[in-house]
């Protein structure tokens, strides 16, 4: 039975012109009002409200729509700010009971450049690219077995002294074997312990506690985290874990009549504290340019827009400033990369579409390097970490550094931490917190995980090389994604984080799920002072 009132917003919703399905009626009927829903429908271009696109359209929906008559309201309308400006609570790291609570990305709007601040032309200045990390070339997996377990071992080895090194633990983390052994003596809060490990198998109790396991080298613990009252939404009992994500439980055994279990009091992340940016010299205020996803070969290329762009990079004044453009995966839309996508091309042949974008980037002028990366559209292996563009696709091409996904790299010293961002897939999956209208969420997990795509068999496919090179031991100066056709530019914790945009328009897919991107826009970040303009071709 609907609740009183349902009908007046049905006829609110009908009039704008929205059609709604029977799987949003319940979340539409918890709200005060259906306005801010209205208004966000029509500023993301959506007709079709269910379950799924309600709450995407939450995600854009002012704080007013909480009501504290309805406690089960869907948790990103009580987690995100009134607007793009505003800050919201983050993550309580342990332990749970602290008040300490930090922020989302704070996001840099484009209020018009000031010249002095993108202060030298880049036809003055040499090349200056290191590149820290990159797998082409350097892959050795056989896809055994013993490599999986080297790649997991790897991984909790690397991010293990990472903890223990800048002391993120209460104490020194005991074996899961030895604390198992001695599970009757530490049964108690006068008795806690630490353990590390990788999450797995968590699930929600009906109580709505989270349970999980962690695993290290020597055997596995079943754990339970009670939500403290005071939790913020991001609390790992709220928002959840990632499976195969490194963390530390302090707590301690409960023992009753069945198997024990581990009560976790605190759960521990890796450090994360404030980063301090490297900058270019003053001799070396160049800048670089961000975008991703270009899509060529498809229907809905913005063919229009991007000669605009090279117009803009002809005659701009900021343009000039610029001396690297960097691609972060997907240049091309592929081909065989979906069941049908013949009909959604306008050049069916892969190497054609390589060998056309070849011709579209001569037109940036000579001053500017490109950085190409490969996406899960372009023709190498789906694995990641992906190695670079073969050889005879990057003959075509010139002023181009080809490196792998992801690729760790200094410009002029300003450290770039640059991954295509396949896995943003699996933290929508698992993480509350996490929507494709809010990609930044994403890069935030992955920053405070130290690790990219932690979740092994989900929505991303993994190589399991025998160093797991996915953990990020460096915090980059800049942290750049692109794949899901959203934007942002924004700070977290001393990174400046740059969600790439997209060149395509809204696909047939996207606009069956509701989704609009944003597509055409350029961004630009001056390695020395760090300053951003984020140019729209649309």
């Amino acid at each position: 039975m609907h609740s009183h009132g349902w009908g007046e917003m049905y006829k609110q919703l009908i009039a704008a012109g929205l059609i709604v399905q029977t799987s949003a009626v319940g979340k539409l009927e918890n709200l005060q009002s259906v306005i801010p829903i209205i208004e966000a429908a029509n500023s993301s271009g959506v007709r079709l409200l269910n379950a799924s696109t309600v709450e995407e359209l939450l995600a854009f929906s002012p704080s007013e729509l909480e009501d504290s008559d309805h406690p089960n309201l869907p948790l990103s309308q009580t987690t995100l700010p009134k607007n793009e400006q505003e800050s919201s609570h983050g993550r309580v790291l342990a332990p749970i009971g602290s008040t300490t609570k930090p922020s989302h990305p704070l996001p840099r709007p484009s209020m018009g450049y000031n010249i002095a601040d993108f202060p030298l032309e880049a036809s003055e200045v040499d090349s200056d690219v290191e590149i820290h990390f990159d797998i082409t070339g350097n892959s050795s997996t056989e896809g055994r077995i013993l490599d999986m377990q080297s790649c997991f071992k790897s991984r909790l080895k690397q991010i293990r002294e990472i903890m223990l090194s800048q002391r993120s633990l209460p104490r020194r983390p005991t074996s899961n074997s030895e604390a198992w052994r001695n599970r009757s003596r530490y049964n108690s809060k006068n008795y806690e312990i630490t353990i590390v490990g990788l999450a797995s198998d968590v699930r929600w109790t009906r109580t709505g506690s989270m349970r999980f396991v962690v695993e290290d080298e020597s055997s596995q613990i079943p754990c339970i985290l009670k939500p403290p009252s005071d939790a913020s939404p991001l609390h790992p009992s709220l928002d959840g874990l990632m499976n195969d994500e490194v963390v530390g439980v302090s707590g301690w055994f409960l023992s009753g009549g069945g198997e024990p279990i581990f009560f976790a009091r605190d759960i521990h992340k890796p450090p994360l504290g404030n980063h301090s940016k490297a900058q270019s010299g003053q001799e070396y205020a160049v800048s670089a340019a961000f975008l991703s996803d270009v899509h060529f070969g498809s229907k809905t290329f913005l063919g229009p827009q991007w000669e605009k762009m090279i117009h803009w990079f002809k005659n701009d004044p900021l343009a000039r400033t610029v001396k690297y453009f960097v691609l972060s995966g997907d240049g091309v839309d592929g081909v065989g990369i979906y069941p049908g996508q013949e009909r959604h091309l306008t050049i069916t042949d892969l190497f054609n579409q390589y060998g056309e974008l070849a011709r579209m980037l001569e037109e940036v002028p000579d001053w500017v390097d490109v950085i190409m990366l490969p996406g899960n559209h372009d023709a190498v292996r789906p694995a990641e970490p992906q190695p670079a563009l073969d050889p005879d696709v990057q003959q075509d091409y010139s002023n181009t550094t080809f490196v792998g996904n992801p690729c760790d790299f200094s410009l002029h010293g300003v450290r770039v931490l640059s991954y295509h961002g396949k896995s943003i897939d699996d933290f929508v999956a698992t993480l509350r917190s996490v929507t494709y209208s809010k990609p930044e969420m994403a890069m935030r997990a992955m920053l405070e995980r130290r690790h990219l795509a932690p979740s092994w068999g989900g929505k991303t496919p993994l190589s399991p090389e025998p160093e797991d090179r996915l953990v990020i031991p460096v915090v980059p100066d800049i942290f750049v994604t692109g794949h899901v056709h959203g934007h942002f530019v924004g700070d977290h914790k001393g990174t400046l984080m740059v969600h790439s945009s997209t060149w395509q328009d809204q696909t047939d897919f996207q606009r069956m799920l509701g989704f609009q991107p944003k597509p055409c826009i350029l961004t630009v970040v001056n390695l020395h002072t760090f300053a951003t303009e984020s140019i729209s071709f649309i």
